[in-house]
């Protein structure tokens, strides 16, 4: 891969090699009528592509202007990401969670001259947006917009666009070796856990580079076959745009769609994908569902459970036993398969990144058979800076070693620096925070942590968000809040103690564990007036408790209130990524959090 001068010129090399084998799968999206799986081959592809960036040339976009994209995961995002960037623009992948006024930051900030939206209820979100600046010029609606109120931006239907041929394929080829590797790809706006989103410039190279990083850890521990990506995670966020399109199209692989969380365990099981890229939240949630699971099939299944975390766990210790052998025959043959196969039976890997992983939650799946490999990086190095691979022993409580052609250091404070061209060339009109960011080349990650003896990175946490009691104690939140949301009684947890003599918590109770608990006290189900029950809130001091044991004195969460609702994206206390936003959170609830200091 870096043979190549572009993304680009990747796409369309592996677009001649795969000819008319499929590329990109999904559902409703070409035919309505039906809910059969379809896709378009790999030519098929390099023709709309083609097609595409002729088309936004003819409207006169030119080198380097911006180009928004709103979209679901679907074949569309990958076709007009890529046609986007053939046309020799900039292609700025925004949420579709965001609100109105987030739109408009973003537009105003990348002056997209065009942007493609995927459906009408976008558009009726994004368009006052679009109409409040001046320069916005077109709107390319991949599904057919139905109002007759348009303002003063020209409509274009996406299906009339990305059209092309076999000609169009040859000429944008010719057209594109003029991009190089440190051209700007896109503009990826971070989600925030403070602030307004910045926008991180993306080269080629730096795509390039995470790319071949990542396939050579598949080659080489895994050994490339026929891969099958599943796409789950938005594709605007920098880590499914690398890991979920750019490294299965660097190694000739299908990616098939998602339908949405709620289909998610069904896609899994029809696709049958080799790799999956996720984020930590959604192993926790599916540890509980398996637990729970498991629990409802009686006393066999649970030993059958219990036997296997068991042996796991000591073995990742380190302590292999003889006498073990026999247990692990069995357990290969009755509940591994069965588990595998709930995960389509040829799950090569699942690799977790975007937020810190529990180490528990790792040992938990490796234990059963799945291969989960823990991933570091930032949206502003590619994004992955490094991952855990079995051929360099996996510890889960490291991110692993760096990949291919990445210097990584740790500064006199502890903090991790990032060098190579992976590294953005920095912030899109934003001098101030590339200046504070980028020094001498190299990538100052704001995140605290060491290198291993093995060469793997260990990240501790935030360096922002580190806690730092009223005794100069320093404590880390993100593992202490990990650890309480293991336990199956809450859901989401934020622990806070900056500047104070002890941590104190918010908590959300998990709303399935809280409906099973009300049923067997026999009281009613109300969410919210359950938190005032004093039994509720002595079960979930339990749970507190328990966590409370393995940490130390200045980490044990002393007191703790709930909140009034789930951390989500839609009330902002939670980025599209799953992470909380801390200062959010904070500003609406730091009475009840100061209220835990008073006697």
């Amino acid at each position: 891969m870096n043979k190549f001068p572009n993304v680009l010129e990747m796409f369309f090399d592996r677009a001649e090699r795969k000819g008319d084998a499929p590329f990109l799968w999904a559902k409703n999206n070409f035919d309505k009528k039906s809910n059969e799986w379809q896709s378009i081959s790999w030519r098929q592809a390099a023709q709309m592509v083609s097609g595409l960036a002729r088309n936004l040339r003819k409207m006169g976009l030119k080198k380097g202007d911006r180009v928004m994209l709103v979209s679901e995961n679907r074949p569309e995002w990958c076709i007009s990401d890529l046609g986007i960037m053939a046309a020799g623009c900039i292609t700025v992948p925004t949420y579709v969670t965001n609100t109105q006024r987030d739109h408009q930051h973003i537009i105003e900030n990348s002056g997209a001259r065009a942007i493609i939206i995927s459906t009408n209820k976008l558009i009726s979100t994004i368009l006052p947006a679009a109409l409040h600046g001046n320069d916005t010029e077109f709107v390319i609606a991949i599904e057919p917009y139905k109002s007759a109120q348009r303002g003063s931006v020209k409509f274009l239907d996406w299906s009339d666009l990305a059209v092309g041929s076999d000609d169009d394929v040859v000429k944008i080829r010719a057209d594109i070796q003029s991009i190089g590797r440190d051209d700007t790809a896109c503009i990826i706006y971070t989600s925030g856990t403070g602030g307004a989103p910045r926008g991180v410039m993306q080269h080629h190279g730096s795509i390039l580079h995470n790319a071949r990083g990542a396939a050579l850890i598949l080659d080489e521990d895994f050994g490339l076959g026929d891969e099958v990506f599943l796409s789950f995670l938005p594709l605007s966020h920098a880590y499914e745009h690398s890991g979920g399109q750019f490294l299965p199209t660097s190694v000739g692989a299908q990616i098939y769609y998602a339908e949405g969380l709620e289909k998610l365990a069904a896609n899994i099981e029809e696709t049958r994908p080799t790799i999956m890229v996720v984020v930590p939240r959604l192993f926790e949630v599916l540890r509980q569902r398996m637990i729970k699971t498991v629990e409802k099939q009686g006393k066999l299944a649970n030993g059958l459970l219990s036997r296997a975390l068991n042996i796991g766990e000591r073995e990742y210790d380190g302590k292999k036993r003889f006498r073990d052998l026999p247990m692990k025959l069995l357990l290969s043959r009755t509940i591994k398969p069965k588990i595998r196969a709930k995960f389509g039976g040829r799950m090569k890997a699942m690799v977790s990144g975007g937020a810190p992983l529990n180490p528990d939650i790792g040992v938990f799946f490796d234990s059963l058979g799945l291969t989960l490999l823990q991933g570091y990086g930032q949206t502003e190095a590619g994004p992955v800076i490094s991952c855990n691979r079995p051929r360099a022993g996996i510890k889960m409580d490291t991110v692993g070693p760096p990949l291919a052609d990445t210097e990584v250091i740790i500064a006199d404070d502890g903090e991790i620096l990032v060098r190579g061209e992976l590294v953005m060339h920095g912030y899109w009109r934003n001098q101030a925070e590339t200046d504070r960011v980028l020094k001498d080349g190299w990538l100052h990650t704001g995140d605290i942590g060491h290198i291993d003896g093995a060469g793997r990175i260990v990240i501790t946490d935030r360096k922002k968000d580190l806690i730092v009691n009223d005794k100069g104690d320093n404590v880390a939140p993100q593992k202490v809040e990990g650890m309480l949301t293991l336990q199956p009684e809450i859901m989401q947890a934020m622990v806070h103690g900056d500047k104070r003599p002890y941590i104190v918590g918010l908590i959300v109770p998990d709303p399935e564990w809280a409906l099973e608990w009300a049923r067997a006290q026999g009281k009613k189900y109300d969410f919210n007036q359950l938190q005032c029950n004093p039994e509720f809130r002595a079960a979930i001091r339990a749970a507190v408790d328990r966590v409370n044991v393995d940490l130390s004195v200045t980490e044990k969460v002393r007191r703790f209130e709930f909140t009034e609702e789930p951390f989500s994206i839609e009330n902002k206390e939670q980025t599209p990524s799953m992470k909380i936003r801390r200062h959010v959170i904070r500003d609406r609830y730091q009475s009840l959090l100061d209220g835990m200091y008073k006697a």
